[in-house]
């Protein structure tokens, strides 16, 4: 069945929506929700882009522009996310060179054109940066079971219990979906170290996080932590976005939680995956949808190489791990699940070409084209549920107040 292109005022659609529509149409079946229904590929892809009048920036990403992308001495695209003014503190370890952590966009760039790309990826995810190669292949499964346990009956009519750690987009996404498709969702922060969109996009936050509960929990605490764990084995999904050792050095042990606790289901969201070297590597949504291979597929379409869309390895994640994260739980089963951003942004490519590719060629040439213009307009949605200040749940979830 022919898919209408949504309407739009002005710039070209974003690329792999088609993919993301087909995706929340798998999802609208198995959860029987009409509010998943009525979704569009190109809203959830493109709303946040849209809210903020994003403009397409070519080898500079959208919003405030932390990704970029420049040559390397060996013909490659070094792609360089510096999202925090700590990112800078390893420059000068990256490149080898003093006095990088206070170097301009030029000059970052004049010293990325003495370097050749796999030197500067090794190093940039040794030290914790999120970098990319525009030709390098994602070195995990986009999705893949990490553990199994018990399964569990449930009542007809129950309404799953989802406990969501993580923060940004593709996570916080994810227990929109499954919001929307009928869950209750306890989002859960650090009041020390909020999620980093609750006060830099607003908008966006509010978004995908209407409806959800909020609770505050230090986990650096142990009873707190304790606190938490007890909630997560009520619960009926997790999910979190944390390297491994993230998880491990505050005390919780995802796989044993799986095989213990009947029918739990854990997502957990990673930039390049959960297992072996790639679990220790820092991705974010521009970065992994060029290790995705969508900057080189732009490059291929029109001879320019550039940034697809917004963070779009952070939608495309987000959507999958909802749609796998329900048919699990629809099944009963207690299973952990791993998304790796970049491999699914390099499934949807893949998958896309296969389902229509003079279609995703002339919307990748489009997008080319328009460097310079706004993203493509969609309608804002209106609020769906209620939006909750940082800890007004605690204590009903975790029997004590707000940490301070």
């Amino acid at each position: 069945m022919p898919i209408d292109l949504p309407d739009a005022e002005h710039g070209p659609p974003i690329p792999l929506w088609r993919w993301a529509d087909r995706q929340l149409r798998d999802l609208a079946t198995v959860t029987g929700s009409e509010r998943i229904a009525a979704l569009d590929g190109l809203t959830v892809v493109g709303e946040r882009g849209s809210a903020r009048d994003f403009e397409i920036r070519g080898r500079r990403s959208a919003g405030v522009g932390g990704s970029h992308l420049n040559p390397t001495r060996d013909g490659s695209w070094f792609a360089l996310t510096i999202m925090r003014e700590e990112d800078r503190a390893y420059l000068p370890a990256l490149f080898g060179k003093e006095g990088m952590e206070i170097a301009t966009e030029v000059e970052i760039a004049a010293e990325i054109a003495l370097h050749d790309s796999n030197d500067l990826l090794a190093k940039g995810r040794a030290l914790g940066l999120p970098v990319a190669c525009a030709d390098e292949v994602p070195a995990s499964p986009p999705v893949e079971v990490l553990a199994r346990g018990t399964q569990r009956r449930r009542d007809p009519g129950h309404r799953p219990l989802v406990v969501d750690l993580s923060a940004i987009w593709a996570g916080p996404l994810c227990g929109h979906l499954l919001w929307l498709a009928g869950a209750d969702v306890i989002k859960v922060e650090n009041p020390k170290r909020p999620d980093m969109i609750r006060s830099s996009d607003p908008l966006t936050f509010e978004m995908v996080n209407q409806g959800k509960q909020s609770v505050a929990a230090d986990l650096t605490d142990p009873a707190t932590r304790d606190r938490l764990v007890a909630l997560i084995r009520g619960a009926d999904m997790v999910i979190e976005a944390s390297r491994p050792r993230a998880l491990r050095h505050l005390g919780i042990d995802a796989d044993a939680l799986v095989r213990e606790v009947p029918g739990l289901v854990w997502l957990s969201i990673t930039g390049h995956g959960a297992t072996g070297d790639a679990a220790n590597w820092v991705g974010v949504g521009n970065d992994c949808a060029v290790a995705g291979g969508l900057a080189r597929a732009l490059a291929d379409a029109t001879g320019e190489i550039g940034y697809v869309g917004d963070a779009l390895a952070d939608p495309l994640t987000g959507i999958t791990a909802a749609l796998e994260g329900w048919r699990a739980y629809a099944n009963g089963e207690a299973v952990r699940i791993g998304f790796s951003m970049s491999a699914i942004a390099a499934k949807a490519l893949s998958e896309e070409r296969a389902f229509d590719r003079p279609a995703l060629d002339a919307e990748l040439r489009a997008w080319g084209a328009n460097v310079g213009k706004l993203f493509p307009k969609v309608p804002r949605r209106s609020g769906l549920g209620p939006f909750r200040d940082l800890g007004a749940d605690t204590e009903k979830w975790l029997g004590t107040a707000p940490a301070c």
